[in-house]
């Protein structure tokens, strides 16, 4: 996408000038990243893990891929070593917060200068670098906390197009990794230089799918890594908290079921059913009085998306919910578009969950489960459904009753249904 500079305007320069500013811009913003790397950690580390990419052909000021900082000779020839490790730091921010990728539908331009605002508000109040005052950049502290979705919505209700132009310029070109990713193969990536970046760029970057998936997974792993070399108390604390988010673990599922089976459990202690704990002790000590039994119901996914393999895993699943309760009522069945074998299982009750037949294997209808707890009558306290998460038209009535989605991950370990609890697990092949 293009970019008005109308603070920048390039001069003819001989091949001799040029090539000598080159070499001294590229010396410079090495310099800067040492800046960074000295006065702020964290954009240090992330900035010395991207190459140095003179690109003067396609970039207008300044542009990253995650990897790569791309930028344009003359524009950093006029900002000083501060500013630009401003510019530099501005790459990073947009790689950490995911800007491009969570564009989605929404206008590039527009979307473009909410993610400028959030980005430059952050380097302004943390004093990282100094703002560059070369061009009218956008940043307004009006914006501080909101997210980049909510602040386009703002800039799109309450201007035109001729005032986003009196607002201000974007800083750098942002790269549109979706749009390059469907349109090319990866063949210009990394994209320009020689071995040093300080040569003549080649284009613009294209990335595959699977290739732009590689790259936000290695932002993920730097993002990690630079707030651990930064130290305690040297990463912006919105940055500190995502990262908070990627390395804490998750709560393991069968927990979290745990938990959502015994929010329907009215539970006391009683010495009419003591607890068998010390028994060889002497000591006779108050068991769980259960007012109410466990009534759940389980429906098992499968569809053609789902193996045997699966499918007896899932199973082996319910096994333990049952072995984790004294006293249950659980009606399970299986389910592709429609219902099959529907039983009944409880503490007391002589069947046997080995001899259970897994039936299905054809399309996938999540709302026929909904159908058919309406039409028999039945209501539980607690629906789980085992599924590799591949809904067809709707994921089911989300007024009906308590619902908990306990995904198989290997196909997306960040799937979330769109209402009641979801659950993530994987088998140890996955």
């Amino acid at each position: 996408m293009g970019l008005d500079t109308k603070g920048f305007t390039p001069v003819e320069l001989t091949d001799e000038q040029l090539a000598e500013m080159r070499e001294e811009v590229h010396d410079r913003v090495i310099v800067a990243r040492v800046g960074l790397l000295l006065r702020h950690p964290f954009f240090g580390n992330m900035a010395t893990r991207m190459r140095v990419q003179n690109c003067d052909d396609w970039c207008p000021t300044a542009a990253t891929d995650g990897r790569n900082l791309y930028y344009n000779t003359q524009f950093f020839n006029m900002l000083t070593n501060k500013q630009i490790e401003f510019v530099i730091a501005h790459e990073i921010l947009h790689c950490v917060f995911d800007h491009i990728v969570r564009r989605e539908d929404r206008e590039p331009r527009i979307y473009n200068i909410a993610c400028d605002y959030l980005v430059n508000n952050l380097l302004v109040r943390d004093k990282i670098g100094e703002r560059v005052d070369q061009i009218q950049i956008f940043q307004d502290f009006k914006y501080d906390n909101w997210s980049s979705e909510d602040v386009y919505d703002d800039i799109k209700d309450k201007h035109d197009d001729e005032e986003l132009e009196a607002l201000g310029q974007l800083l750098d070109e942002h790269v549109d990794w979706e749009k390059d990713g469907d349109e090319g193969e990866g063949n210009n990536a990394p994209g320009a230089g020689d071995k040093e970046g300080k040569g003549k760029g080649k284009g613009r970057p294209t990335y595959s799918k699977d290739e732009l998936k590689k790259i936000r997974d290695e932002i993920k792993e730097s993002m990690i890594t630079s707030a651990q070399s930064a130290g305690a108390g040297n990463t912006p604390g919105e940055i500190s908290r995502m990262i908070k988010e990627l390395t804490e673990p998750k709560m393991n599922w069968r927990e979290l079921l745990r938990q959502q089976i015994q929010s329907t459990i009215k539970s006391d202690y009683t010495f009419s059913r003591p607890s068998r704990k010390g028994w060889h002790t002497g000591a006779i000590l108050p068991g769980m009085n259960f007012a109410e039994t466990i009534d759940i119901c389980i429906a098992i996914d499968m569809s053609g998306s789902i193996g045997d393999v699966q499918g007896r895993d899932f199973l082996s699943e319910v096994q333990g919910i049952m072995d984790e309760y004294r006293d249950y009522n659980i009606k399970l069945w299986c389910f592709d578009t429609k219902v099959y074998n529907e039983c009944d299982f409880s503490a007391d009750g002589a069947d046997s969950l080995l001899d259970y037949e897994i039936m299905g294997g054809g399309g996938t209808d999540f709302m026929c489960n909904w159908t058919y707890m309406e039409q028999e009558g039945i209501t539980p306290k607690k629906f789980l459904m085992f599924t590799d998460g591949y809904a067809w038209d709707s994921w089911g009535d989300p007024d009906y009753c308590d619902t908990v989605f306990v995904i198989h991950s290997h196909h997306d370990k960040n799937l979330q249904a769109p209402f009641g609890v979801t659950a993530h697990y994987e088998t140890q092949e996955a």
